[in-house]
């Protein structure tokens, strides 16, 4: 089975017909419309893929998505399905990555959110710690039939594996989104401190050794320069930081490195009041003395990270989540930053050492709460919305909306991909309810960019969806 790394798809593409949009596009983001993106009147603009309609599930039956016309799409692995292994499906499906592809079949790895004392769900060889039932699931997609192929467990033992990111080495970085550990006063209690980041490569067979170096914290989600293998880390905490991993080898982790925060000079915090199209230069990292320390000594909510990199003046963002690798530069989300804490999104681009703004949310109705993001292949930005069931005032009245998939054009503009509709009112694989209030997570594309694969974390399912994607910009 062929490896995969984020610079394998822009190969992929470069020999197909969309070669020269992709640069167009690239170049687009570089001229990124803010002005545009600022704006809640978008004066009449429809998105290119026309408006959204409740779509029947091809496994199902079911109208669990809303999408435009044109497009389809199958769900499988839901939670509780009997997996290739024998095992059952964990639930809480979170962040995701294509890690390998052979001949159009392709392998991903996903996180399982799970929190709280449970049992691990993998094998023993696989298990971190046996108290702890979150962890990651491998399976596979075959692109040019369209149909979930194998499932098996592939880590477990580990808390709330939220997200992570793909490696350029074909494997995927699973990050717990946790500071639980022995120390807590819990019976039975965790056999392993927990809050770390653990490697998972395509034959399944999850590393449940952490990997200390890059820090014990509140993870979210990476981002792998291909270049450089320099990883960059996300932090999911209301105060948070930027993090990156300097290893000391190229392509290899576990033989360990330097963790280090980002500082932008003469900006303590950027959660608010601040300009979208913003640009910051000369960023300094500093240096983590001690990456392995969940508490700053003698407390038991200064976080030992994040503390340590503020001390030495580290840049405070609200909540980072989604970050992603694209033409050398690094996106990435603050989920409840901006004047109305509805969310920012940033590019740092290490080649020219700056960070700008690239767009912020000036209302709830326009995008709430980003989380998981990814760059589609031809330069949109899609962003998996986090915000729960959400009731604002329009002048229309009380209006409620539910999270959305969110692209964000290159141009400046952001329309709606997907509507979570789910609504199961006859027991169907296993569940039923009202789940329209659940996020959605784990977007990205097959190295084709004819497939977007995203999950619906509660009741727990995968959805690979097709389309004219030719008609915009994804």
């Amino acid at each position: 089975m062929k490896k995969l790394s984020p610079n394998s798809r822009r190969d992929f593409l470069s020999l197909s017909a969309s070669t020269v949009g992709a640069f167009v596009v690239a170049e687009t983001l570089g001229n990124f419309n803010y002005l545009q993106a600022s704006s809640v009147d978008k004066s009449g603009k429809q998105s290119p893929y026309g408006p959204l309609k409740p779509t029947k599930d091809m496994n199902t039956g079911l109208e669990l998505l809303s999408l435009p016309e044109g497009f389809k799409y199958i769900t499988g692995n839901w939670k509780g399905e009997m997996m290739s292994d024998g095992g059952k499906m964990p639930g809480a499906h979170d962040g995701m990555g294509v890690i390998a592809e052979d001949n159009g079949i392709v392998t991903l790895c996903r996180n399982h959110e799970i929190n709280g004392l449970k049992p691990s769900y993998a094998k023993a060889a696989n298990t971190y710690d046996a108290n702890a039932g979150g962890g990651t699931s491998n399976f596979t997609f075959d692109c040019n039939a369209g149909k979930f192929l194998t499932s098996q467990a592939s880590l477990s033992g580990t808390v709330r594996n939220c997200a992570g990111g793909v490696t350029p080495w074909g494997s995927w970085l699973t990050c717990e989104e946790t500071l639980n550990g022995p120390e807590d006063e819990s019976d039975p209690q965790y056999a392993e401190s927990h809050g770390w980041i653990f490697e998972v490569p395509a034959d399944g067979n999850g590393s449940p050794v952490p990997l200390k170096d890059m820090g014990r914290f509140v993870h979210e989600a990476v981002a792998v320069d291909p270049v450089t293998s320099i990883v960059y880390e996300t932090e999911d905490r209301s105060s948070a930081g930027l993090y990156r991993f300097l290893p000391k080898t190229k392509g290899k982790l576990s033989d360990g490195g330097i963790l280090q925060m980002m500082k932008v000079p003469g900006q303590l915090d950027l959660s608010k009041n601040v300009k979208p199209g913003a640009i910051f230069e000369n960023i300094e990292w500093v240096t983590i003395d001690d990456p392995t320390i969940p508490h700053v000594e003698g407390t038991t909510n200064a976080l030992g990270v994040y503390s340590q990199g503020r001390k030495l003046g580290g840049t405070n963002f609200a909540r980072l989540e989604g970050i992603w690798h694209y033409q050398g530069s690094i996106f990435f989300d603050s989920t409840s930053g901006g004047n109305v804490r509805a969310g920012q999104i940033w590019e740092y681009i290490p080649s020219k050492n700056t960070l700008r703004l690239v767009f912020e949310s000036p209302d709830k109705l326009v995008l709430n709460m980003p989380d998981n993001l990814a760059i589609s292949p031809r330069g949109g930005i899609l962003v998996c919305e986090d915000c729960g069931t959400t009731t604002v005032k329009t002048e229309a009245g009380i209006e409620r909306f539910y999270p959305r998939l969110q692209m964000l054009s290159p141009e400046g503009d952001i329309f709606p991909l997907g509507f979570n509709n789910v609504i199961i009112n006859e027991r169907t694989m296993g569940v039923k309810g009202d789940f329209r209030g659940s996020e959605w997570t784990g977007v990205n594309f097959s190295p084709d960019g004819q497939w977007l694969f995203t999950n619906i974390q509660s009741p727990g399912f995968t959805a690979a969806i097709t389309g004219p994607w030719s008609k915009g910009f994804l």
